[in-house]
């Protein structure tokens, strides 16, 4: 990729700023509009987790293709195919009849958007070359998840409540067209000077890990412990396959080489982490606010701005810290803040009380605030750029992965524990072991946070670095932080 100007890089940043607001505002949208969906369609609660985790399941099963493929043949040409897939799915999901189509055109969706997230990150990461800028873009681009969930509520709850849970999808298309338009004029095309072989017997290792996982978790409460007994065996079996085929392969999807490096073993872990307790965070909000306590569309999501602003306002504030001190912090202070809101929830009942309901939902937007910066920069850093692609892949497949495992692990214990129960009165006590579940996330991402920040784990990534070494030039893996 040619050297861009300062105001074309930054031209370019938003550009991929569109396509992440697009798929995230799609995913906390859509959370407003579950109880919605719920009586419109005459879903149950594991019809109401496939519908977000249909789309999460087919996201991280693609996105290390999408990563590959897009530096074999093209990042431009994989990004602008993204756009259109994604677009033309959103109306699919605009005209689904019924909850079966809605969860066919969610894949549909996600097809299109394998091809955005990492692939943009690949193209930011090419074309901020400067360790700092880079750190404070993608800062910019944590700050983008922020906006979609602080305008993701509202506007989906006005919509909800005005139109119907129908037109959350609408809004994709024009954003969806204009970063199209911009691609095409704007964006410079960019590969890798070698692109790697593809590997169909990976990827349907992974979807088969992926999906058999998830099903045996969503449907367990429902169907038993004997009738997912199969599928558990079967994402037994497609793990071990997967690491002894991957780690034979030359060009493998996914290159076990890369944990080597304790930074990005942790941040991978962290970003499932992380983004499980965020997923299981909105499940059981949305649930309780609309469900529960009988609020509209709207008002639920007024009650998200305490939870959202502070994601808005923390993450351009991680990025910085990243660029200038390293990970550490943000990550300590994510950790501690979501391990404390889900303390809050768990032992408390904050739920119950509108003080500690707002005070446990700024604590967890701040955690989340700082968790995403730290995440990205770690996954690339130290990388060679011809890999960029591959390495951004596999941290937002660890996103994507999180969010639907958080979703259906804490989908399926609430259900568990309502039963035959008053919906009422069983939710608060059903809730409480998803809440310390994702405690237990937070806490993770903070011993996590401590352990893989430090000296030794730098050096195991400048060796994993050395391995991994193309004849370009390596830059270092804790460029632009302070030791």
């Amino acid at each position: 990729m040619p050297e861009l100007s300062r105001r074309r890089r930054l031209l370019v940043l938003a550009i991929c700023c569109m396509s992440l607001l697009i798929v995230s505002l799609d995913n906390t949208v859509l959370n407003v509009a579950l109880p919605a969906m719920q009586r419109d369609l005459h879903a149950t609660t594991s019809g109401l987790q496939w519908t977000i985790d249909a789309y999460t399941l087919v996201l991280a099963s693609l996105l290390m293709l999408a990563g590959s493929t897009a530096d074999r043949i093209g990042r431009k040409k994989v990004f602008m195919a993204g756009l259109v897939i994604f677009t033309i799915g959103s109306v699919l999901c605009s005209l689904a009849p019924n909850l079966s189509l809605l969860i066919v055109f969610r894949m549909v969706q996600a097809v299109g958007g394998s091809m955005l997230n990492p692939v943009a990150m690949s193209i930011i990461t090419n074309t901020f070359t400067d360790a700092r800028e880079r750190a404070r873009a993608i800062g910019v681009w944590g700050a983008v998840v922020g906006i979609s969930m602080a305008a993701g509520p509202l506007v989906g709850g006005l919509l909800v409540q005005s139109v119907s849970w129908r037109s959350i999808f609408w809004i994709n298309l024009p954003v969806g067209l204009a970063a199209l338009l911009l691609t095409l004029r704007f964006v410079p095309e960019s590969r890798a000077p070698k692109g790697r072989r593809p590997d169909p017997v990976g990827q349907l290792l992974v979807i088969a890990l992926f999906g058999a996982l998830t099903y045996s978790i969503i449907e367990a409460p429902d169907s038993g412990a004997a009738a997912v007994a199969p599928f558990v065996a079967i994402a037994a079996v497609a793990l071990s396959a997967l690491l002894w085929y991957e780690a034979r392969r030359t060009e493998p999807l996914i290159d076990l080489r890369f944990f080597r490096s304790a930074p990005f073993s942790g941040a991978t872990v962290i970003a499932v982490g992380s983004f499980a307790a965020l997923g299981g965070f909105l499940f059981l909000s949305t649930l309780y606010l609309q469900n529960v306590r009988g609020l509209d569309a709207l008002h639920a999501g007024l009650w998200m701005l305490p939870m959202a602003a502070p994601t808005f306002l923390c993450a351009p504030v991680s990025g910085r810290l990243v660029g200038s001190r390293g990970p550490r912090l943000p990550l300590l202070i994510a950790g501690t803040a979501m391990t404390a809101s889900g303390v809050l929830f768990a032992a408390f009942d904050a739920e119950t009380s509108d003080v500690t309901r707002f005070l446990g939902y700024v604590l967890f937007g701040i955690g989340f605030g700082f968790v995403n910066a730290p995440i990205t920069n770690t996954a690339v850093s130290g990388m060679p750029r011809t890999q960029a692609g591959v390495a951004a892949a596999v941290a937002s497949t660890s996103r994507q992965l999180g969010q639907t495992l958080g979703v259906a692990v804490i989908g399926s214990v609430l259900a568990s524990g309502i039963g035959a129960a008053s919906y009422h009165q069983a939710f608060v006590p059903a809730a409480r072991p998803g809440w310390w579940i994702l405690t237990g996330c937070g806490l993770a991402v903070l011993v996590l946070g401590l352990l893989t920040s430090g000296r030794w784990a730098r050096a195991t990534a400048d060796r994993t670095a050395r391995t991994l070494q193309a004849p370009e030039i390596r830059e270092p893996v804790n460029a632009g932080a302070r030791t």
